[in-house]
């Protein structure tokens, strides 16, 4: 499904979020407080959009995505990042490797969102952290009401003039709707094994920053 979007991946965020998709990315990068020789983890990276950022600044990020196709483009775009294909289920990296692993908009697309947690602790070095960029719950019933209308009707529809395959997006409503609150979220995360879990709304809860460090 990713593969089929891939070609105007980035286009499409920026339509279907109003432009608030950079917000959030510039949010999440200071979250990550990534700072020059730590190295990042940036999982679900996509066409590497977010990594770029990071090695713009110095920082090694390594872009991990389970879509070729994303990777691909993204590849096409930014020769020098060293993308790997992997499954956030099944990381194909060694223990504590990494300072920093952040994942946007891609925990929901793990099938076993505990194991992926615990892969993500694994990889990640004592004291290192984890930054989770994803779509929770608005705070304000009106506003949360107005949301959820949007999702099931208005965001299919921009989809079909901006996308190649609306149903991916169909896909997208659905798995916001049907996916974890903040606390909900943060209690999971902290089960996994993650410690310090805390977090903070952007867009009124339409996204939810949480950070969280493991155990030294």
């Amino acid at each position: 499904m990713f593969d089929g979007v891939a070609r105007r991946y980035d286009l499409t965020n920026d339509v279907l979020s109003l432009g608030q998709d950079r917000i959030w990315r510039v949010a999440t990068r200071k979250a990550v407080g990534a700072r020059p020789g730590e190295r990042v983890l940036d999982l679900a990276a996509g066409t590497g959009t977010s990594s770029e950022e990071y090695a713009d600044a110095g920082i090694d990020v390594v872009p991990c995505d389970f879509s070729t196709g994303m990777m691909g483009v993204g590849k096409r775009r930014r020769p020098d990042l060293p993308f790997v294909a992997g499954d956030a289920m099944a990381l194909p990296f060694a223990d504590e490797t990494f300072d920093v692993v952040t994942i946007s908009f891609g925990l929901r697309n793990v099938a076993d969102t505990d194991r992926g947690l615990r892969e993500m602790l694994r990889v990640t070095r004592p004291g290192g952290r984890l930054v989770v960029c994803e779509f929770s719950r608005p705070t304000w019933a009106p506003f949360r009401a107005l949301y959820e209308f949007y999702l099931g009707q208005a965001l299919p529809r921009m989809a079909s003039l901006v996308s190649s395959n609306t149903d991916a997006y169909t896909y997208l409503a659905e798995s916001i709707v049907t996916w974890p609150g903040q606390v909900e979220l943060a209690r999971t995360i902290q089960r996994a094994g993650w410690r310090k879990v805390a977090y903070r709304n952007l867009s009124g809860g339409i996204v939810a920053l949480h950070r969280a460090v493991r155990p030294a």
